[in-house]
C-alpha cells in the first residue's frame, strides 16, 4: 500500500540534519513494530510544516502510507476532529482504502457530519474513539503508517481527547505507527489548552518532544542563497540573516522582497506579524507602539516614563504581552521582543506623528542628569528621529567618541558617517566646537581601514581630499594626503599611493620639524618601496628617524624601523632583521600604537614562514591576532593576513582537519568571498577531491580587485586544472594570475609555485604526446615548458625585496626543474626527484608526498622496483593521514601500472581468464595504445608487452587488436569510462 501524498516542497530545507535523523530514527523503530510519537514544536515560521513535509516524503518513498490532518484556527466555533476528519475524508476518496474504511464504520461517523456525541453519551464517544484506533492498526498491518497532525495549537478539544486516547492508553503500540503532531511553542499562553495535555503526553515512554530552534545563521545564509537563481550581495545576505534570527519563513519573506524598494518589513510578513498584536487591549497595544520606539529591548523604568501609565495599569499591559509571546521579560528588569522583525512591524504601523513624538520623549529621558555614555548612540538616534538634527549631531559624535575608546571602529564608523550626513543640516552656530567636516572624514577613513572597508577607507579619505580648500593648513592637507596614501597601499593602488605620498612631503616643509612631517616621510617610504624606489625610501627614512628621535615620536620611528629592515639588507627573515623587527615591535607597544605594532608582529611572523621555520611563525601569529582582537582591529589589513598566514602554516604542517575548523569558524562572521578567510580551506578541498573547489575559488575573482582573493583563486584554479590534466587552462590561469598580481613590473614570489603546477600538467600532456608519436606537439609544449622554467628561476632569484627566497620558494624551484627535465627526456630522473623531496622536508609534507610519487614512477621506470615500493608506501602512508584523495587515486593508478601491489581483479565474465598484467595491457590496449605506449606506461619493454597483447588475442579467441578491444567492452573486461579517458 503506497503513501498517500499531503503537500509539495516549495523551498529547499537547510540546516535541520540532526533533526530529519531524529525523526527518521522514530520511523524506523516504527516500522520494525514499535510505536513512537514525536511532539515537534517551534516558533511560528521555524520550519516545522517543511521538516515534516520532508520526513513524509522521504517515508512515502519507502513504502509508508502518509496521512496528513490539520488543524485551523476558527475562533471559539472549532469543527469537531477536524484534522481527523480530514484524514478520512483522504482515505475515503481513495479506492485503495475502500475496504478497511468499510470494515470499520465507527471510525467512518466522522465523515457523516452529524453532530459530535456530549458527555452524555460516553459509551458513544469510547466507540468513536475505539474505531479510528481499530482503523489505524488496520492501515498499519497493510503498511507501516505516518500519521502528521500539524498545527495543535489550534485543536479543537475533541481532537485533543482523541489525540490523547491514542497515545496514552497503549492502544497503537506494538504496530507500525508514528505520530509527529506539530505545535506553535509561541502561541501556548500560560492558559493555552494545549498546555495540560502537552504535559501529559511527554510523560508517556513512547513519546517524545523535539524543538525546532532558529536555524543557525550559517545556514540561513545557505537558504537564502538557495532561494535565488541570481546571486545576491553579500550585504543583502547578511543584512537579511540578521534580520530573519533564524526563522526560515521570515528569511523567505524578505528574500522575496529583495526586488521592492528597502525599508520596513515586507506588507504580507507585517500582516501576520501584526495578528497577534492586534489580540491584546488597547492599553497593551500602547505599551507595545511605545517599546517599539524604544528599539528591541527597554527597561522597566524608561518604558514606564515614556508610555506615561499608572504602575497597575502597565503591569497588566505587559503581562498580558508576555503571555501572548510578544515581549519576553529578561535580566536587568527588562523586556524585549520575542522577535525583532515583530517590533519592525509594530514600529511601522505607528503614525508619523505618534513616532516622532515618541522618539522625542525617549530622547529626553536619556539625556537626563543620569545619562550614560553608552548610551549616546541611543540618544543620537531619538533625536534624529524626533527631528532635532542639532543634537542628534552632538550624540552622534559623542557615540563615535564611545565607540573609538572600546575598540569598536565599525560602529565608531558607522556614527561618524551618521554625523557626516547631518553636517550640512545643522546650522554652523549650532555645531560642536572645534569639530569641521574634513577632521572628521579622516577620522571616518581611519575607523574604515581598522575596520577592514578598505575601499571605503579609500573613498572617504578622496571625499576628505576634494573638501579641502584652498586656504587649508598645510599640515591638515598633508596628512589628508598621506593618509589616502596609506589607505591605497592598503588596497594594492601602489603607483596612486606614491603620487600622493610624494605630494604629502612636498606640501609640509622639513624645517621646523614636526611629527605630521614624520608621518608624511613614513608613509612615503613606504610607498616608494612598494613601487622599486628604494634608493629614495633609503634616503628618505634615514633623515625621517632622526627626526622622529630628535621629536620622540616612538611610533612613527618603530614604523620606520620596520621598513629599514629590508631596505638595509637585513630582510625580515635573517636573524639581524629579526633583531630590528623585535625593536620596533617594542616601540611600537610602548607608544600604544595598535596598527604599527600589528605590521611589526606581521612581519616577525611571515619573516619566520619565509626562512621556512614555520613552528615559530605560529606564536608570532597568534600574538597579533589576540593584539588585534584587544584593540578591535581584527578586520584590519594586517591582521587578515596574519589570519591567512596562521591558516596556510597549519596547512603546510599538513594539519588539515584544524584548517577546515577553524575556516569554517570564521566563514561564520567573514564575508563569503575573503581570500584571507577561505584559501588554505580551498587548498584543503581540493587535495580531498572536492572540484567544487574550483568553482568556489572562481567567486573569489568577482567584485573588486582584491591581491589576496585574485592569488588564493589563481591557485586553486591552476592545480585544479592541472589535476585534471588540462594544461591549457593550467597555463592560462597561472599566467592570467601572475599578471594581476604584478604591480610596477614586480612579479610576485607567489609566481614559482603558480608557473610550477602548471608546469606538471604540460609535462603531463608532453610524455603522452610522446608516447602517441606527436612530433610537433611535443615540440609546441616542450616550448612553453622552458618558458615557465625561466619564469620558475626568476622567481626564486627575485623573492621579497629582490632577494632569493627562502626554503619554500627554492623548494618549488626544484620541482619546476625536475617537472622540465621530464619534459627534454623519454624517461624522468630519479635524481631530479630526490632533489625535490630533500628540498620540500622543511616542512610541507603534501607537496612532498606529491613529489615522492613522481619518484616512485621515476624509479620504476629506471627498474628499480624496490626503492620504487618504499616511496609508495611513504606516500601512500602520508595521503591516508592527510585524507589526500587525489595523491591516493594518482599512487594506486601508478601501483596498478607498475604492479607494485596486486589490485583486485576487475568483475566480469571473462576477467578470471586474464592475468592482473594482462587485464593493465588490455584496459590500454582497448583505448588505442600502440605496444610501445602500453611498454611505457606499464614500465614495461615493447617486446613484453607484444607477448601480453598475443596471449590476451588468445584467450579472447579475437583474430585483432580491434576484435579483442570489442569483445573486452562486451564482456565487461574494461569500464566504459577507459575509452573516454584515452
Amino acid at each position: 500500500m503506497g503513501g498517500v501524498p499531503q503537500t509539495s516542497l516549495t523551498s529547499p530545507l537547510v540546516g535541520r540534519e540532526d533533526e530529519l535523523a531524529r525523526l527518521t530514527g522514530v520511523l524506523e523503530r516504527a516500522r520494525a513494530g514499535e510505536a513512537r510519537a514525536v511532539l515537534v514544536a517551534g516558533d511560528a515560521g521555524v520550519g516545522k510544516t517543511r521538516t515534516l513535509d520532508e520526513v513524509a516524503g522521504r517515508a512515502a518513498a519507502a513504502g509508508t502510507t502518509v496521512l496528513t490532518g490539520h488543524c485551523v484556527d476558527l475562533g471559539d466555533v472549532g469543527l469537531p476532529y477536524l484534522p481527523f476528519t480530514e484524514i478520512l475524508g483522504v482515505l475515503a476518496a481513495d479506492e485503495r482504502f475502500a475496504s478497511v474504511l468499510a470494515a470499520h464504520p465507527a471510525a467512518e461517523r466522522l465523515l457523516g457530519g452529524g453532530p459530535e456525541d456530549d458527555g452524555g453519551a460516553p459509551r458513544s464517544r469510547l466507540l468513536l474513539f475505539e474505531g479510528v484506533a481499530a482503523l489505524l492498526t488496520a492501515l498499519a498491518d497493510a503498511a507501516p503508517l505516518l500519521l502528521v497532525l500539524e498545527d495543535l495549537h489550534w485543536a479543537d478539544q475533541s481532537s485533543r481527547d482523541l489525540l490523547r486516547f491514542l497515545l496514552s492508553r497503549g492502544v497503537l503500540q506494538r504496530h507500525r505507527i508514528a505520530v509527529l503532531a506539530s505545535y506553535r511553542a509561541d502561541d501556548l499562553h500560560r492558559r493555552h489548552p494545549l498546555r495540560p495535555l502537552l504535559a501529559e503526553l511527554v510523560r508517556l515512554p513512547a513519546v517524545e518532544r523535539l524543538e525546532l530552534r532558529p536555524l543557525p545563521d550559517a545556514d540561513v545564509a545557505r537558504l537564502v542563497r538557495a532561494l535565488r537563481d541570481r546571486p545576491l550581495p553579500d550585504t543583502t545576505v547578511h543584512r537579511i540573516v540578521e534580520r530573519a534570527e533564524g526563522n526560515a519563513f521570515y528569511a523567505e519573506e524578505l528574500v522575496a522582497a529583495t526586488d521592492t524598494p528597502a525599508g520596513g518589513v515586507p506588507s504580507g510578513l507585517a500582516d501576520v506579524l501584526l495578528i497577534r498584536f492586534e489580540q491584546l487591549s488597547e492599553t497593551a497595544q500602547q505599551v507595545l507602539r511605545t517599546a517599539a520606539v524604544a528599539g528591541r529591548r527597554v527597561g522597566h523604568g524608561l518604558l514606564r516614563d515614556a508610555v506615561g501609565l499608572p504602575e497597575e495599569e502597565l503591569e497588566s499591559a505587559l503581562r498580558e504581552a508576555v503571555e501572548r509571546q510578544l515581549l519576553v521579560s529578561g535580566d536587568g528588569n527588562a523586556y524585549s521582543f520575542r522577535h525583532a522583525l515583530a517590533r519592525e512591524a509594530v514600529y511601522a504601523d505607528l503614525l508619523p506623528g505618534e513616532r516622532a513624538r515618541l522618539h522625542g520623549a525617549f530622547a529626553r529621558l536619556l539625556a537626563g542628569p543620569d545619562r550614560r555614555s553608552d548610551s549616546a548612540a541611543e540618544r543620537a538616534h531619538h533625536y534624529r528621529e524626533s527631528h532635532d538634527l542639532s543634537e542628534a549631531l552632538a550624540a552622534s559624535l559623542e557615540a563615535a567618541d564611545h565607540a573609538q575608546r572600546v575598540g569598536a571602529p565599525a560602529e565608531e564608523l558607522r556614527h561618524l558617517e551618521a554625523a557626516l550626513d547631518l553636517w550640512t543640516a545643522v546650522d554652523a552656530t549650532r555645531r560642536p566646537a572645534g569639530a569641521d567636516a574634513v577632521t572628521l572624514t579622516l577620522r571616518a577613513s581611519a575607523a574604515a581601514a581598522h575596520a577592514g572597508e578598505l575601499h571605503r577607507a579609500v573613498s572617504l579619505t578622496r571625499s576628505a581630499l576634494a573638501g579641502l580648500g584652498q586656504d587649508a593648513d598645510l599640515e591638515l592637507a598633508a596628512r589628508v594626503r598621506y593618509t589616502l596614501a596609506g589607505n591605497l597601499l592598503s588596497v594594492d593602488n601602489l603607483s596612486a599611493a606614491y603620487a600622493h605620498s610624494t605630494e604629502a612631503l612636498e606640501l609640509i616643509p622639513a624645517e621646523p620639524p614636526s611629527s605630521t612631517w614624520v608621518w608624511a616621510a613614513a608613509t612615503h617610504v613606504t610607498a616608494a618601496r612598494q613601487v622599486g624606489e628604494n634608493e629614495t625610501a633609503l634616503r628618505v627614512a634615514h633623515r625621517a628617524l632622526r627626526v622622529a628621535e630628535e621629536l620622540g615620536v616612538t611610533d612613527a620611528r618603530a614604523d620606520l624601523l620596520i621598513s629599514l629592515t629590508s631596505l638595509e639588507g637585513g630582510n625580515r627573515s635573517t636573524p639581524a632583521g629579526r633583531e630590528r623587527l623585535l625593536e620596533a615591535r617594542e616601540l611600537a607597544r610602548r607608544s600604544g600604537n595598535a596598527p604599527v605594532e600589528l605590521r611589526a608582529l606581521f612581519n616577525l611572523a611571515i619573516g619566520s614562514f619565509e626562512s621556512g621555520d614555520l613552528e615559530e611563525c605560529l606564536p608570532w601569529a597568534s600574538e597579533g591576532l589576540e593584539r588585534a582582537r584587544r584593540s578591535g582591529l581584527l578586520s584590519s589589513p594586517y591582521p587578515r593576513e596574519m589570519r591567512y598566514l596562521r591558516l596556510l602554516v597549519q596547512y603546510t604542517l599538513g594539519h588539515w582537519d584544524e584548517v577546515l575548523r577553524e575556516s569554517a569558524e570564521q566563514a561564520g562572521v567573514r564575508p563569503a568571498v575573503d581570500g584571507h578567510a577561505l584559501g588554505p580551506g580551498l587548498y584543503v578541498a581540493l587535495a580531498r577531491g572536492d572540484f567544487g573547489a574550483a568553482e568556489r575559488a572562481r567567486g573569489l575573482l568577482e567584485g573588486p580587485f582584491d591581491w589576496m582573493a585574485r592569488m588564493v583563486g589563481g591557485l586553486v584554479l591552476t592545480d585544479a586544472a592541472a589535476l585534471r590534466g588540462n594544461a591549457e587552462e593550467a597555463v592560462r590561469w597561472s599566467r592570467s594570475t601572475v599578471e594581476a598580481l604584478t604591480e610596477g613590473g614586480t612579479r610576485p614570489a607567489v609566481t614559482v609555485r603558480l608557473v610550477t603546477l602548471a608546469l606538471s600538467a604540460v609535462a603531463d600532456t608532453v610524455a603522452e604526446l610522446r608516447r602517441a608519436g606527436d612530433a610537433a606537439g611535443v615540440a609546441r609544449w616542450t616550448d612553453t615548458a622552458a618558458e615557465l622554467l625561466a619564469e620558475a628561476r626568476w622567481s626564486a632569484e627575485h623573492g621579497f625585496d629582490d632577494l632569493p627566497q627562502g626554503p619554500e620558494g627554492q623548494a618549488w624551484l626544484a620541482r619546476a626543474e625536475a617537472e622540465w627535465a621530464r619534459t627534454s627526456a623519454d624517461a624522468p630522473d630519479p635524481a631530479s626527484w630526490e632533489r625535490v623531496v630533500a628540498a620540500f622536508a622543511f616542512g610541507d609534507p603534501y607537496e612532498r608526498a606529491r613529489c615522492r610519487l613522481r619518484l616512485a614512477e621515476a624509479l620504476l621506470a629506471a627498474g628499480r622496483r624496490e626503492e620504487a615500493a618504499g616511496e609508495a608506501d611513504a606516500v601512500r602512508r602520508e595521503a591516508d593521514r592527510l585524507g589526500a584523495t587525489l595523491l591516493r587515486e594518482r599512487l594506486d593508478a601508478l601501483a596498478r601500472r607498475g604492479r607494485l601491489t596486486d589490485p583486485a581483479r576487475p568483475a566480469g565474465t571473462g576477467a578470471a581468464v586474464l592475468t592482473a598484467r594482462e587485464q593493465d595491457v588490455l584496459r590500454l590496449l582497448a583505448v588505442g595504445r600502440s605496444n610501445r605506449q602500453i611498454g611505457e606506461e606499464l614500465f614495461i619493454s615493447a617486446k613484453t608487452a607484444s607477448v601480453h597483447v598475443s596471449n590476451i588475442l588468445a584467450k579472447l579467441g579475437a583474430s585483432s587488436r580491434t576484435e579483442a578491444a570489442a569483445v573486452a567492452h562486451r564482456q565487461g573486461l574494461v569500464a566504459p569510462e577507459a575509452t573516454a579517458s584515452g
